[in-house]
């Protein structure tokens, strides 16, 4: 199970996300690094671990402001050795990055209403997120019950859990892994610890997206070694 650390980006600094209200998030304050540039942010989690995948959300593009293109771009090259996941709205031109490194992740809230509108992922690869708060989909609740729309990989994303130390949903993770085996599942929101940790690699989930933990250290270097 691969474990990808999240750098959630807005106004041009690495902010803190709880339970999905953006209004509400302030510049990063880690013990990882000395400030929220987000250069320094991604240096000290590449100094607690030799991380292969980082998934940046640019949540200045979620919001409908302008995209952060360059921030992103030249994180990119300045760690040509990492993968990055981006998740900034619907598809546009050179949304790969430098190289086509990078790999784009569609959320369900970027969809709005339109089920239309999310790419064609034979033509068009991309990561799905299935965005969760209060209990139900944002975005088309049609898309739940169009699994033949789906990529491969696919986010479950508990929004009201991120940064809220509530553990994760396993509850909704088990039901989409046991319904949909032909998909490698993503686990993000709540994740504390390594029991959280290893109750999800029972469960048959791929991979983890986390930030909160890291940063505060109830995940460590050695538990980030156990689950490398």
């Amino acid at each position: 199970m691969e474990i990808i650390p999240v750098i959630d980006l807005m106004g041009g600094l690495a902010v803190h996300a709880v339970r999905g209200r953006r209004e509400n998030y302030r510049p990063l304050n880690s013990p990882l690094c000395l400030s929220a540039e987000p250069r320094a942010v991604l240096e000290g989690l590449l100094g607690l671990h030799a991380f292969k995948t980082v998934y940046l959300a640019d949540l200045d593009a979620l919001m409908g402001k302008p995209r952060q293109t360059a921030m992103v771009s030249g994180l990119m090259r300045a760690f040509p050795d990492v993968c990055f996941w981006i998740d900034a709205g619907l598809p546009e031109p050179g949304w790969a990055g430098p190289g086509g490194r990078g790999k784009g992740v569609v959320g369900s809230e970027s969809l709005g209403g339109d089920l239309s509108a999310l790419p064609d992922r034979r033509t068009t690869p991309f990561i799905l997120s299935l965005d969760f708060r209060d209990g139900g989909l944002l975005g088309p609740s049609a898309l739940l019950d169009r699994p033949d729309l789906w990529p491969e990989r696919v986010i479950v994303m508990s929004l009201a859990r991120v940064g809220s130390g509530a553990g994760p949903d396993r509850a909704r993770l088990g039901a989409f892994i046991r319904n949909h085996p032909g998909h490698r599942w993503v686990a993000a929101g709540g994740v504390r610890d390594a029991r959280d940790l290893a109750e999800l690699e029972t469960l048959g989930v791929s991979q983890v997206l986390m930030a909160s933990a890291l940063h505060s250290g109830t995940v460590d270097g050695a538990v980030l070694g156990r689950f490398a």
